[in-house]
């Protein structure tokens, strides 16, 4: 496949100054920004074919360039919309040129707010499964996995490896990140321990997580892939989704992903997230002020009542303080640790679910998807059915394991 083309629709990149920085995250996957054409009548008609008033001619300009992909005026492979941090204008516009992109088109997209301190690097995850996303389909609509095949996650907190064959774990190692190389190599040996297998029979392998492209070469990796495209396969996977539409939540040690997916292929996805107060590791903080240990705090919710708490949901620190404040007046810890799990669903909804689509049933998946307080919190929420998978822990490996087998020679 040639060079894939991604069409930008964005207002700001130029006044922040970050536009090298969206160009050279693209550059560093393979891909091409790419500008849609556009002439001023469809500039001063665009309002009237979305229906939407707005006030900037910049994000009039956004609208245009959405209908010029739309109705094929300009070829493209994939959208990123982006707008400015915290311009409520902006983010009304990308939410709906997002939805009418994807509706209209099918084309994979991922919308995002920029601050001046975006860097290539932050945008790397991003641009890297947008193109994997165009270009290799035909992988990610794998449903099997055959042959012996290995995968790798290694995450910010925590370290996972899985061993397969033909669609069957045989076993998997779980520690803690630290040296990535050292924790790659932990996990992966318990794996291999436990599946009774020795590593030259292990057919293909591959990696993701933060230390992904660390881990290619030493690994002799047949797959380096980012986290998105993964962990949606793995979680489709493993909850027997793999056909129909389906929302992943992810909510990590140190950031979250959100992905909207159809027969096993994201389409919208977001990551990140403006404060770890939407992370698992305020949710460990939360634990160790209680007293118990990471894996009792769900349980300990699930007996809780979060409305006899106000807890404040944007930023870890001001969380804390709200938990501290509700303890010293005498508030039960069954409420405290339910009010956590509840803060940390809230900022998800509120700044993430709002980028994509969300459709039943939601996977939620990673280690905080067994903390059970979480997946009951985000069910209040979301008033939908919500999933935790066997194995929720394990998605980017199993993800990396499945879509390895592609490479097995036949």
């Amino acid at each position: 496949m040639s060079e894939i083309e991604v069409a930008q629709i964005s207002c700001g990149s130029e006044y922040t100054g970050i536009q090298g920085e969206i160009e050279s995250a693209a550059e560093r996957v393979g891909a091409k920004i790419i500008f849609p054409d556009i002439d001023l009548e469809e500039v001063e008609s665009a309002e009237a074919k979305f229906g939407l008033k707005v006030t900037s001619p910049d994000l009039k300009l956004m609208l245009a360039r959405a209908i010029s992909v739309v109705e094929g005026h300009t070829t493209a492979d994939a959208v990123f919309i982006g707008t400015c941090f915290r311009c409520a204008e902006g983010a009304l516009v990308r939410n709906e040129i997002r939805r009418y992109i994807h509706e209209k088109s099918g084309l994979p997209v991922i919308s995002y707010s920029y601050t001046e301190r975006t860097t290539a690097d932050t945008l790397l995850t991003r641009m890297e499964a947008l193109t994997t996303i165009a270009k290799r389909r035909s992988l990610l609509a794998r449903e099997t996995q055959t042959g012996l095949t290995a995968g790798i996650d290694s995450g910010s907190t925590t370290t996972k490896a899985v061993v397969m064959e033909n669609n069957r774990i045989l076993g998997f190692g779980w520690v803690g990140s630290t040296d990535v190389l050292k924790s790659a190599e932990e996990a992966y040996s318990i794996a291999l321990e436990e599946s009774g297998v020795e590593r030259d029979a292990v057919q293909a392998l591959g990696v993701t997580g933060y230390g992904r492209f660390l881990l290619g070469k030493p690994f002799n990796a047949d797959l380096v892939q980012e986290e998105i495209t993964v962990n949606s396969k793995g979680a489709v996977y493993l909850a027997d989704r793999q056909k129909g539409a389906a929302t992943v939540i992810d909510i990590g040690g140190m950031d979250n992903k959100a992905i909207s997916v159809h027969d096993g292929i994201p389409g919208i996805f977001t990551m990140g997230g403006i404060c770890a107060g939407a992370s698992g590791r305020f949710l460990e903080m939360t634990a160790k002020r209680l007293g118990v240990d990471i894996t009792e705090l769900g349980k300990l919710a699930l007996a809780g009542d979060a409305s006899n708490i106000s807890m404040n949901s944007y930023c870890i620190v001001f969380g804390i303080q709200s938990l501290v404040n509700s303890l010293s007046k005498g508030a039960r810890h069954e409420d405290v640790a339910a009010a956590a799990c509840y803060s940390v669903a809230e900022q998800v909804f509120e700044q993430q679910l709002q980028e994509i689509e969300v459709r039943e049933p939601v996977i939620m998946v990673g280690g905080t998807a067994l903390i059970e307080g979480l997946p009951h919190a985000m069910h209040e929420l979301l008033q939908a059915e919500v999933i935790v998978p066997p194995h929720a822990q394990l998605i980017g490996a199993v993800g990396s394991a499945l879509l390895s087998s592609g490479f097995i020679e036949k």
